[in-house]
């Protein structure tokens, strides 16, 4: 049952890249454990929306609210706190290559504010744990394998209970297997602890096992509910 708490408020609402507007009134809602694809061709403004809604370019245009914050009014201090409530999963992974996976966490939470040994231990061993790779803490990120590697980048957004999860192409360097394994994972982390999830994707085969509401980056625009052409 999805609880009607917005999460995301897009209202007519203009996504910029530097000086180009990629997209134009933007209207959408994106609810408490909501699980949305964002799909489009390359180059259609789905990664600036991402990158939009959580901080990383800024908005000035329409109406943007991100886990209560109003990204109208955003400046660069504040882009940390905007953080510590949503979670980001890349498609490379972005981890550290000369720590271990257990270091690569404790320097994101230390990262978002984190002080206390004792409640970054527990942290860790808790989102390691949710994600299958409790035993996994002492490898270092290059003896991993892909899904294991994205695994660890999951655990990683979650470390601060945010209420939103944007995953930009999470699936995409995987095998089908491996890939149905992170599917899953979301969406578990959606259902049980009641986590928006947003994943921008190109991989139809996913969207066909693992059904959920669809926006499109079409034409400079956001189509929601989109219909998805399987053939």
């Amino acid at each position: 049952m999805i609880d009607e708490q917005p999460i995301i408020q897009l209202s007519n609402a203009n996504i910029y890249q530097g000086q180009s507007l990629i997209l134009s009134d933007v209207n959408i809602s994106v609810n408490k454990g909501e699980f949305v694809y964002l799909i489009g061709k390359t180059g259609t403004g789905k990664s600036s929306l991402l990158k939009t809604l959580y901080g990383d370019l800024p908005f000035h245009e329409g109406s943007c609210q991100v886990v209560g914050f109003d990204l109208k009014k955003m400046d660069w201090k504040k882009v940390p706190y905007l953080r510590r409530n949503l979670g980001v999963v890349f498609q490379d992974f972005q981890l550290l290559n000369d720590r271990n996976v257990h270091d690569n966490l404790k320097f994101a939470l230390k990262a978002t504010g984190w002080q206390d040994k004792k409640e970054m231990e527990d942290k860790i061993t808790d989102v390691l744990d949710k994600v299958g790779l409790g035993t996994k803490g002492f490898k270092m990120p290059y003896e991993l394998s892909g899904g294991e590697q994205q695994r660890v980048d999951i655990a990683r957004a979650m470390l601060n209970s945010p209420k939103l999860i944007l995953a930009d192409e999470p699936t995409g360097n995987l095998d089908p297997e491996t890939s149905d394994g992170i599917m899953q994972l979301l969406f578990r982390i959606c259902r049980e602890d009641d986590t928006a999830i947003v994943m921008a994707t190109h991989d139809y085969i996913v969207l066909q096992k693992f059904p959920s509401r669809v926006l499109r980056t079409e034409n400079g625009q956001v189509i929601d509910n989109a219909a998805v052409n399987f053939s």
